[in-house]
Protein backbone atom coordinates (compact mmCIF):
# COMPACT_ATOMS: atom_id res chain seq x y z
CA UNK A 1 0.00 0.00 0.00
CA UNK A 2 2.52 2.16 0.68
CA UNK A 3 4.66 2.16 -2.63
CA UNK A 4 0.94 2.13 -4.54
CA UNK A 5 0.53 5.52 -2.47
CA UNK A 6 4.15 6.95 -3.58
CA UNK A 7 3.31 5.88 -7.06
CA UNK A 8 -0.07 7.83 -7.41
CA UNK A 9 1.21 10.62 -5.82
CA UNK A 10 4.69 10.75 -7.95
CA UNK A 11 2.03 11.97 -10.91
CA UNK A 12 1.01 15.57 -9.66
CA UNK A 13 4.70 15.67 -8.55
CA UNK A 14 5.90 15.01 -12.36
CA UNK A 15 3.04 17.66 -13.40
CA UNK A 16 4.49 20.34 -11.18
CA UNK A 17 7.62 19.54 -12.63
CA UNK A 18 7.31 19.78 -16.03
CA UNK A 19 5.14 22.90 -15.54
CA UNK A 20 7.88 24.32 -14.03
CA UNK A 21 10.15 23.38 -16.68
CA UNK A 22 7.87 24.39 -19.14
CA UNK A 23 7.67 27.96 -17.68
CA UNK A 24 10.98 28.99 -16.92
CA UNK A 25 12.61 27.73 -20.28
CA UNK A 26 9.89 30.15 -21.64
CA UNK A 27 11.03 32.79 -18.99
CA UNK A 28 14.74 32.79 -20.43
CA UNK A 29 15.83 35.59 -22.98
CA UNK A 30 15.45 34.84 -26.86
CA UNK A 31 13.11 32.20 -28.76
CA UNK A 32 13.94 29.39 -30.89
CA UNK A 33 13.86 31.07 -33.73
CA UNK A 34 16.89 34.05 -32.81
CA UNK A 35 19.84 31.87 -33.81
CA UNK A 36 18.87 31.16 -37.52
CA UNK A 37 21.21 32.03 -39.77
CA UNK A 38 18.93 34.34 -41.91
CA UNK A 39 17.41 36.14 -39.74
CA UNK A 40 13.48 35.50 -40.60
CA UNK A 41 10.83 38.50 -41.25
CA UNK A 42 8.18 38.99 -38.98
CA UNK A 43 5.54 36.89 -41.55
CA UNK A 44 7.73 34.44 -41.65
CA UNK A 45 8.57 34.43 -37.54
CA UNK A 46 4.64 34.56 -37.04
CA UNK A 47 3.87 31.36 -39.12
CA UNK A 48 6.43 29.51 -37.56
CA UNK A 49 4.93 30.20 -34.10
CA UNK A 50 1.49 29.66 -35.02
CA UNK A 51 2.69 26.45 -36.31
CA UNK A 52 3.93 25.23 -33.08
CA UNK A 53 1.55 26.92 -31.03
CA UNK A 54 4.02 29.45 -29.46
CA UNK A 55 1.53 32.41 -30.09
CA UNK A 56 -1.02 30.93 -27.49
CA UNK A 57 -1.34 31.33 -24.24
CA UNK A 58 1.48 29.80 -22.17
CA UNK A 59 -1.42 28.33 -19.77
CA UNK A 60 -2.75 26.87 -23.47
CA UNK A 61 0.21 25.95 -24.37
CA UNK A 62 0.77 23.71 -21.19
CA UNK A 63 -2.23 22.48 -21.58
CA UNK A 64 -2.04 21.16 -25.18
CA UNK A 65 1.23 19.69 -24.00
CA UNK A 66 -0.16 17.73 -21.30
CA UNK A 67 -2.79 16.22 -23.60
CA UNK A 68 0.29 14.92 -25.63
CA UNK A 69 2.26 12.92 -22.64
CA UNK A 70 -0.89 11.48 -22.18
CA UNK A 71 -0.95 9.46 -25.20
CA UNK A 72 3.42 9.11 -24.94
CA UNK A 73 4.37 12.30 -26.98
CA UNK A 74 7.19 14.78 -25.58
CA UNK A 75 6.29 17.12 -28.94
CA UNK A 76 8.17 17.71 -32.02
CA UNK A 77 11.52 19.38 -31.69
CA UNK A 78 11.75 23.61 -32.83
CA UNK A 79 15.70 23.34 -33.84
CA UNK A 80 16.64 19.64 -35.17
CA UNK A 81 14.37 19.59 -38.18
CA UNK A 82 12.57 16.41 -38.56
CA UNK A 83 12.29 15.25 -35.64
CA UNK A 84 10.48 14.36 -32.61
CA UNK A 85 11.25 14.89 -28.99
CA UNK A 86 10.93 10.97 -28.51
CA UNK A 87 13.23 10.62 -31.89
CA UNK A 88 16.07 12.47 -29.80
CA UNK A 89 15.59 10.13 -26.37
CA UNK A 90 15.29 7.09 -28.40
CA UNK A 91 18.72 8.21 -29.89
CA UNK A 92 20.78 9.33 -26.55
CA UNK A 93 19.04 7.64 -24.35
CA UNK A 94 20.51 4.13 -25.16
CA UNK A 95 24.36 6.17 -24.72
CA UNK A 96 24.02 7.50 -22.30
CA UNK A 97 22.48 4.62 -20.29
CA UNK A 98 25.06 2.81 -21.37
CA UNK A 99 27.83 5.12 -20.22
CA UNK A 100 25.91 5.88 -16.83
CA UNK A 101 25.18 1.76 -16.05
CA UNK A 102 29.00 1.28 -16.47
CA UNK A 103 29.98 4.00 -14.56
CA UNK A 104 27.47 3.05 -11.55
CA UNK A 105 28.97 -0.86 -11.74
CA UNK A 106 32.28 1.14 -11.59
CA UNK A 107 31.37 3.13 -8.55
CA UNK A 108 30.41 0.61 -7.12
CA UNK A 109 32.96 -2.25 -7.58
CA UNK A 110 35.49 0.69 -6.77
CA UNK A 111 33.58 2.36 -3.47
CA UNK A 112 32.39 -0.70 -1.89
CA UNK A 113 35.97 -2.30 -2.05
CA UNK A 114 38.16 0.32 -1.16
CA UNK A 115 35.30 1.73 1.88
CA UNK A 116 35.57 -2.17 3.18
CA UNK A 117 39.53 -1.95 2.90
CA UNK A 118 39.73 1.43 4.57
CA UNK A 119 37.20 -0.03 7.42
CA UNK A 120 39.01 -2.92 8.06
CA UNK A 121 42.30 -1.69 8.30
CA UNK A 122 41.58 1.38 10.48
CA UNK A 123 44.43 3.23 11.29
CA UNK A 124 46.58 1.10 9.59
CA UNK A 125 48.19 2.58 5.91
CA UNK A 126 45.49 1.21 4.12
CA UNK A 127 43.10 3.51 5.77
CA UNK A 128 45.19 6.64 4.95
CA UNK A 129 45.65 6.00 1.55
CA UNK A 130 41.92 4.72 0.33
CA UNK A 131 40.71 7.95 2.84
CA UNK A 132 43.34 10.38 1.18
CA UNK A 133 42.21 8.83 -2.33
CA UNK A 134 38.61 9.05 -1.91
CA UNK A 135 38.79 12.47 -1.13
CA UNK A 136 40.34 13.43 -3.33
CA UNK A 137 38.64 12.26 -6.20
CA UNK A 138 35.50 13.63 -4.76
CA UNK A 139 37.21 17.39 -4.56
CA UNK A 140 38.24 16.98 -8.10
CA UNK A 141 35.89 17.97 -10.82
CA UNK A 142 34.73 16.07 -13.79
CA UNK A 143 35.84 18.54 -16.19
CA UNK A 144 39.12 18.74 -14.96
CA UNK A 145 39.88 15.22 -14.39
CA UNK A 146 38.02 14.23 -17.67
CA UNK A 147 41.24 15.98 -19.69
CA UNK A 148 43.95 14.99 -17.37
CA UNK A 149 42.93 11.05 -18.29
CA UNK A 150 43.17 11.42 -21.84
CA UNK A 151 46.70 13.90 -21.55
CA UNK A 152 48.23 10.99 -19.50
CA UNK A 153 46.18 7.37 -21.28
CA UNK A 154 45.51 8.95 -24.22
CA UNK A 155 48.14 11.33 -25.53
CA UNK A 156 50.89 10.66 -23.75
CA UNK A 157 51.03 6.53 -23.04
CA UNK A 158 48.77 6.18 -26.06
CA UNK A 159 46.92 3.48 -24.41
CA UNK A 160 43.37 3.86 -25.29
CA UNK A 161 41.68 6.00 -28.13
CA UNK A 162 40.84 9.75 -27.35
CA UNK A 163 36.65 10.12 -27.89
CA UNK A 164 34.01 8.94 -29.90
CA UNK A 165 32.10 5.70 -28.50
CA UNK A 166 32.89 3.15 -31.15
CA UNK A 167 34.67 0.30 -28.91
CA UNK A 168 34.39 -1.17 -25.84
CA UNK A 169 38.07 0.58 -25.23
CA UNK A 170 36.17 4.15 -26.05
CA UNK A 171 34.05 3.34 -23.27
CA UNK A 172 37.38 3.45 -20.72
CA UNK A 173 38.13 6.81 -20.12
CA UNK A 174 34.42 8.58 -19.96
CA UNK A 175 33.49 5.35 -17.89
CA UNK A 176 36.25 6.22 -15.09
CA UNK A 177 35.80 10.26 -15.51
CA UNK A 178 32.36 9.64 -15.10
CA UNK A 179 32.57 7.08 -12.12
CA UNK A 180 35.51 8.12 -10.08
CA UNK A 181 33.63 11.24 -8.20
CA UNK A 182 30.52 8.26 -7.56
CA UNK A 183 33.08 5.79 -6.31
CA UNK A 184 34.52 8.31 -3.54
CA UNK A 185 31.46 8.93 -2.52
CA UNK A 186 30.42 5.11 -2.26
CA UNK A 187 33.86 4.75 -0.37
CA UNK A 188 33.14 7.43 2.38
CA UNK A 189 29.60 5.92 2.94
CA UNK A 190 30.69 2.08 2.75
CA UNK A 191 33.45 3.38 5.46
CA UNK A 192 31.49 5.59 7.70
CA UNK A 193 28.55 2.41 7.70
CA UNK A 194 31.11 -0.15 8.86
CA UNK A 195 32.60 2.19 11.49
CA UNK A 196 29.02 2.54 12.68
CA UNK A 197 27.79 -1.23 12.11
CA UNK A 198 31.22 -2.66 14.26
CA UNK A 199 29.45 -0.83 16.93
CA UNK A 200 26.29 -2.12 16.72
CA UNK A 201 24.27 -4.28 19.28
CA UNK A 202 23.63 -6.81 16.85
CA UNK A 203 27.10 -6.89 15.93
CA UNK A 204 28.64 -6.93 19.34
CA UNK A 205 26.59 -10.01 20.39
CA UNK A 206 27.75 -11.77 17.28
CA UNK A 207 31.16 -11.35 18.47
CA UNK A 208 29.90 -12.32 22.12
CA UNK A 209 29.01 -15.34 20.86
CA UNK A 210 32.74 -16.09 19.18
CA UNK A 211 32.18 -15.77 15.44
CA UNK A 212 35.23 -14.79 13.95
CA UNK A 213 36.26 -11.22 12.78
CA UNK A 214 36.12 -12.54 8.91
CA UNK A 215 32.82 -13.18 9.58
CA UNK A 216 31.60 -10.39 11.40
CA UNK A 217 33.19 -8.17 8.94
CA UNK A 218 31.52 -9.81 5.50
CA UNK A 219 27.75 -10.94 7.25
CA UNK A 220 26.46 -8.80 9.48
CA UNK A 221 29.01 -5.36 9.23
CA UNK A 222 28.88 -5.03 5.73
CA UNK A 223 25.32 -5.75 5.35
CA UNK A 224 24.43 -2.98 7.89
CA UNK A 225 27.39 -0.44 5.80
CA UNK A 226 25.57 -0.90 2.52
CA UNK A 227 22.76 0.95 3.65
CA UNK A 228 23.54 4.03 3.08
CA UNK A 229 25.25 3.17 0.00
CA UNK A 230 21.60 1.94 -1.28
CA UNK A 231 19.86 5.13 -0.53
CA UNK A 232 22.67 7.25 -2.36
CA UNK A 233 22.49 4.71 -4.95
CA UNK A 234 18.78 5.92 -6.54
CA UNK A 235 19.55 9.91 -7.12
CA UNK A 236 23.12 8.23 -8.38
CA UNK A 237 22.06 6.18 -10.81
CA UNK A 238 19.75 9.12 -11.89
CA UNK A 239 22.07 11.60 -12.28
CA UNK A 240 24.34 9.13 -14.45
CA UNK A 241 21.73 7.33 -16.33
CA UNK A 242 21.26 10.36 -17.75
CA UNK A 243 24.38 10.99 -19.06
CA UNK A 244 27.12 13.66 -17.43
CA UNK A 245 27.18 16.53 -20.67
CA UNK A 246 30.35 17.82 -19.30
CA UNK A 247 32.06 14.41 -20.17
CA UNK A 248 29.97 14.14 -23.00
CA UNK A 249 30.90 16.94 -24.61
CA UNK A 250 35.17 16.02 -23.97
CA UNK A 251 34.92 13.02 -25.15
CA UNK A 252 32.12 13.47 -28.32
CA UNK A 253 30.06 10.90 -27.52
CA UNK A 254 26.30 10.95 -28.67
CA UNK A 255 24.48 11.24 -25.60
CA UNK A 256 21.40 12.52 -23.79
CA UNK A 257 23.53 15.60 -22.52
CA UNK A 258 24.73 16.68 -25.74
CA UNK A 259 20.83 17.11 -26.88
CA UNK A 260 20.28 19.13 -23.62
CA UNK A 261 23.24 21.37 -24.09
CA UNK A 262 22.40 22.00 -27.60
CA UNK A 263 18.45 22.53 -26.93
CA UNK A 264 19.32 24.87 -24.18
CA UNK A 265 21.34 27.53 -25.64
CA UNK A 266 19.02 26.84 -28.65
CA UNK A 267 15.72 27.64 -26.71
CA UNK A 268 14.48 24.30 -27.86
CA UNK A 269 11.44 24.37 -25.66
CA UNK A 270 10.20 21.11 -26.09
CA UNK A 271 13.74 18.84 -26.01
CA UNK A 272 14.42 20.61 -22.61
CA UNK A 273 11.05 20.06 -21.01
CA UNK A 274 11.34 16.31 -22.30
CA UNK A 275 14.41 15.84 -20.87
CA UNK A 276 14.22 17.54 -18.11
CA UNK A 277 11.02 15.22 -17.07
CA UNK A 278 13.57 12.02 -18.28
CA UNK A 279 15.04 12.71 -15.30
CA UNK A 280 12.78 13.44 -12.81
CA UNK A 281 10.71 10.41 -13.55
CA UNK A 282 14.16 8.11 -13.59
CA UNK A 283 14.90 9.80 -10.00
CA UNK A 284 11.25 9.13 -9.01
CA UNK A 285 11.07 5.21 -10.55
CA UNK A 286 14.48 4.80 -8.70
CA UNK A 287 13.71 5.97 -5.19
CA UNK A 288 11.27 3.94 -5.18
CA UNK A 289 13.00 0.99 -5.73
CA UNK A 290 15.86 2.04 -3.13
CA UNK A 291 12.97 2.35 -0.28
CA UNK A 292 11.96 -1.29 -2.01
CA UNK A 293 15.72 -2.73 -1.47
CA UNK A 294 15.47 -1.01 1.92
CA UNK A 295 12.97 -3.51 2.98
CA UNK A 296 15.16 -6.22 1.50
CA UNK A 297 18.04 -5.58 2.97
CA UNK A 298 17.23 -4.53 6.45
CA UNK A 299 13.77 -6.61 7.74
CA UNK A 300 13.84 -4.10 10.75
CA UNK A 301 12.90 -1.20 8.14
CA UNK A 302 8.65 -1.03 7.46
CA UNK A 303 6.66 1.05 5.60
CA UNK A 304 3.15 1.85 7.21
Amino acid sequence: MYFLRRLAFSIPLLLVISALAFVLVRLAPGGPFDRDRAPASPEIEANLRAKYHLDEPIWKQYARYVGDLAHGDFGVSLKYRNHTVNDIIAQGLPVSMTLGVLAFGFALAVGLTVGFITAARRGGWEDYVGSFLSMLVVCVPGFVLAPLLVLVFAVKLKWLPVALWDSPWHMVLPVVALGLYFAGKVARLTREGMLSAMQSECVTAARAKGLGENTLLFRHAFRLAVLPVVSYSGPMLADLLTGSFIIENIFQIPGIGVFLVNSSLNRDYTVVVGLALLYAVLLVGLNLLVDAAYTWLDPRVKYE
